[in-house]
């Protein structure tokens, strides 16, 4: 039987904004309402939150084991060694990596990779490499196997603060699958790194009471009826990659 392990990486770092994992975003920090959301994949077996091994992340920790959520700590730095050793605590087969700054992750979109994933026989899919989507439903799926790979052969530094550049930046040594949306939303910004994203997110939160079941598009017939909610961090430049 094979195990899906969702691993969050999280910590209190950032450079931008920090604490952002544990801020407050209308009744429930940033964290949870990406583990809310998550809890509700199909294809997802556990969640597993990645945090570090640094005093600062004893806050994420002491979060989790509060709340009953699952927590490994690792590296700071080689954030590849992190994964590698959380999916082998975790004894997964598979591995869904999520960032803790994607608080409208969408568990039907993630569960498309995932399906798509499996339905190729892939050894690594995602649904970014080509944007169509949002940015801030950004889920990559890789079998152990890879990520171990990965973690045996990556000797860049990016390819190991980042994960799954090695992976990707060979592709005749893995077989690798995209998805893609129908219609290009890729201008829409739903992930936190400033406060401008955060002041975003707060405004989708209560537009929908609170509440964390809603679809990534009702969040986009949300923006979309109230175009002034996309100007908010519309001049954000993003980052490289995400932080974590």
């Amino acid at each position: 039987m094979s195990k899906a392990v969702a691993i969050i990486q999280a910590r209190m770092g950032s450079s931008r904004l920090p604490g952002k994992v544990l801020m407050n975003l209308v009744g429930a920090t940033v964290l949870d309402r990406v583990l809310n959301r998550l809890g509700r994949s199909s294809l997802i077996d556990q969640v597993l939150v990645a945090t570090t091994t640094e005093p600062v992340d004893d806050a994420i920790v002491e979060h989790c084991e509060r709340n009953c959520r699952n927590v490994f700590r690792g590296s700071e730095l080689d954030v590849l060694d992190r994964y590698y050793r959380a999916a082998r605590f975790a004894n997964a087969s598979i591995v869904v990596r999520i960032t803790s700054d994607c608080p409208l992750i969408d568990p039907e979109v993630t569960d498309a990779t995932i399906r798509a994933f499996l339905d190729q026989r892939a050894d690594y899919a995602s649904n970014f490499r080509v944007r169509t989507y949002p940015r801030g439903l950004d889920t990559e799926v890789m079998t152990v196997p890879t990520l171990e790979r990965a973690w045996r052969e990556s000797t860049k530094p990016h390819q190991r603060e980042h994960v799954t550049p090695y992976i990707y930046e060979n592709p005749a040594e893995f077989k690798l699958h995209g998805i893609e949306n129908d219609v290009d939303c890729s201008q829409h910004r739903w992930t936190l790194d400033t406060p401008e994203d955060l002041q975003l997110l707060r405004e989708v939160y209560a537009g929908f009471g609170g509440r964390d079941d809603f679809g990534w598009l009702q969040a986009l017939g949300l923006v979309e009826r109230e175009p002034g909610l996309a100007d908010i961090n519309r001049h954000i430049a993003q980052k490289a990659v995400h932080e974590g």
